[in-house]
């Protein structure tokens, strides 16, 4: 029974307003009060501006004043600009502070005349405001309000008229028991959001032509319940996070399906001077103005409020739908990662014939544009200036997204063929971890030109190396790596440039050792920039391994996998290496074709665990043209 409305700032001087004890005194800080006159200033020099909606004005009638639940603050803000302006007062009292009503009223207005009396009122209220909190805060309202006037140089008379007639209230008459609202929004934090307003006006008994109240109450409830079937649905952040960005949060996610519905103007009602696109209240405007042109155009406000809620209907059944379906989600999920709006898709969805088209003829072929470099034999990526090439790693990102997200399509069909498992989804990507674990484009073997000249980063190295060359046909090398930490122990205290030179030239031959394992198969510095080389990785993961060798990383990716952390070596004082341990740690989401590139699932005929050999790339880049070869053509 809530009652929802406009009002202009025009509509509140004709009324009177009481601000509760409940409610603390004026608080609002010099910067809210500029900021305020600066949003109405750049409204007004909009042309053929429509109007500037403040926030709720929640109220409850006492058959006199009004008693305002919330948004006093700046009802009081806007009482002290007509102040300023000389134009006519807004009526407030106080419950408990009824001395705040006549500062407020006397603060510009004294009995006095001339410049001189005038300077006299303003050192009276400044004198007053040092003894009352209360006061000091209206007293410094008053003075930015002032100064802001002087500096701008604004039309008085055009300020006056928007200020007056194009700035409005969200007027918000409850019924409800006062203080539990002002809890509800206050205490919890939990604002008005447009869903909200929206749903006030939406379950309003008015707009029900029936005097049949149980009639009434049942079309209300209908609507209730279905609201909080949808809104616990996207209160999953699977599902939440499969269509929007991290950071992207409300305290009702339901308005994202309203947003969506004011956006694409599905009441086709757009009115470009009422629906102000920076607004806030932009769709809670939008629905009140679809329901007040049904209004004038005589036209069931009953079947008007079943149109809305038909459109919230069908727009959540269809994320609902793109949501459960394999490829639906896969491939649409994708596209939103990639940066393509969700009404876009959605209108293409509409004017699709059936499913089929829809995925063959508008999403592959947006897959399609997303990929930069579709020649993945040649493309040599974190090549700086480098013409028809990738330029950057994070180039080929669209690429190792999309194998990862059509093995999994291509794994469920597989296991779908199958009579036992028919029709069953069993893995999802998980758009949600994602987007919120920060992913990296990372070197699978690593790209070690990096110089690697200072002791630490150069024990760091070998460390993993020591650690990952576990195969008795490596001892010799881990002899040899633990000879090194023993003669060159204590360099990293000693300055002394020749022994920096030896430590250097010995570090140098004991890596190209190490790094000439596997021969003629080891990727030179250039194949190492190819797609064949590149995974993706969260950025925890990639920091807790940065340049190691490939074992090493692939021990830090099973510990991820498994929800354990396998320490690093370390050198104790003798510079003898003392092995790591495996603890519980946390674990991170790894992709699929992460996890088969380091358990060498792609080159079946590999029995090197300790290095990304040529053969293992160059399967797994067939593999990658051959899952994805649809969009690579």
């Amino acid at each position: 029974m809530n009652t929802l409305e406009l009002k202009s700032v025009a509509d509140l001087q004709k009324l009177a307003f009481y601000i509760p004890d409940y409610q603390r005194g004026y608080r609002w800080t010099q910067r809210q009060v500029e900021d305020l006159l600066n949003d109405i200033f750049e409204f007004s020099q909009k042309n053929n501006a429509g109007i500037y909606c403040l926030q709720p004005l929640v109220v409850k009638s006492l058959n006199g004043p009004w008693e305002v639940v919330d948004g006093q603050q700046r009802l009081t803000t806007i009482c002290l600009i007509l102040e300023v302006l000389g134009l006519s007062r807004i009526d407030i009292t106080y419950q408990t502070r009824r001395d705040s009503a006549e500062f407020l009223n006397k603060i510009t207005t004294e009995e006095v005349a001339g410049e001189k009396a005038e300077k006299k009122a303003e050192e009276k209220a400044e004198e007053k405001a040092k003894n009352n909190i209360d006061f000091y805060h209206i007293y410094l309202a008053v003075t930015v309000i002032r100064r802001w006037l002087d500096e701008k140089k604004i039309d008085k008379e055009k300020f006056q008229d928007i200020l007056l007639n194009r700035v409005k209230f969200i007027w918000y008459e409850t019924e409800e028991d006062p203080k539990e609202v002002f809890a509800r929004l206050n205490i919890g934090k939990i604002s008005l959001t447009n869903a909200e307003l929206i749903k006030a006006l939406l379950l309003n008994k008015s707009n029900f032509d029936s005097s049949d109240d149980d009639k009434i109450r049942l079309w209300q409830q209908e609507i209730a319940v279905e609201w909080d079937v949808i809104e616990y649905a996207l209160q999953s952040n699977e599902f939440w996070l499969f269509l929007n960005a991290p950071g992207d949060e409300r305290p009702t996610r339901i308005d994202y399906v309203f947003d969506m519905i004011c956006r694409c103007d599905l009441l086709g009602c757009k009115d470009e001077k009422e629906i102000d696109a920076t607004d806030d209240f932009r769709t809670f405007r939008y629905v009140y103005h679809y329901l007040a042109v049904q209004k004038q155009n005589k036209i069931s406000l009953a079947q008007a409020v079943r149109t809305i809620w038909e459109n919230v209907r069908e727009i959540f059944h269809t994320l609902q739908e793109w949501f459960d379906d394999m490829e639906l989600y896969h491939y649409i999920g994708y596209l939103i990662y990639m940066g393509r709006k969700v009404d876009e898709i959605y209108k293409q969805w509409n004017v699709s014939d059936g499913k089929f088209e829809f995925i063959e003829k508008y999403l592959k072929e947006e897959i399609k544009r997303t990929i930069p470099y579709k020649d993945i034999e040649n493309t040599v990526y974190e090549v700086e200036s480098a013409p028809n090439k990738g330029g950057s790693k994070t180039n080929c990102r669209p690429i190792l997204l999309l194998h990862n997200l059509q093995t999994v399509i291509n794994q469920n069909r597989i296991l779908g063929a199958n009579a036992k498992y028919k029709n069953g989804v069993f893995y999802k990507f998980p758009f949600h971890l994602y987007k919120l674990e920060g992913w990296d484009v990372e070197h699978i073997d690593s790209n070690t030109e990096n110089g690697l000249n200072d002791i630490q980063s150069q024990r760091e190295w070998l460390l993993n190396a020591y650690f990952g060359l576990q195969d008795k046909a490596y001892q010799t090398l881990r002899d040899q790596i633990q000879e090194f930490f023993k003669t060159r122990k204590g360099d990293e205290q000693n300055a002394d440039s020749d022994k920096q030179t030896v430590r250097n030239e010995q570090f140098v031959a004991l890596k190209k050792q190490i790094e000439d394992i596997g021969g003629s198969n080891r990727l030179d510095q250039n194949e190492k920039n190819k797609i064949w080389n590149f995974t993706l990785l969260d950025s925890s993961t990639n920091r807790s391994y940065g340049n190691a060798i490939f074992p090493a990383k692939r021990r830090v990716i099973i510990g991820k996998d498994q929800g354990k952390r396998f320490s690093l070596p370390t050198i104790d004082e003798n510079g003898e290496i003392v092995l790591g341990s495996a603890e519980n740690g946390s674990s991170s989401f790894i992709p699929p074709c992460t996890r088969y590139v380091f358990l060498k699932y792609y080159n079946t005929a590999s029995f090197d665990p300790n290095a990304w050999t040529k053969d293992d790339a160059e399967a797994y880049k067939n593999n990658i043209k051959e899952v994805l070869k649809d969009f690579l053509s």
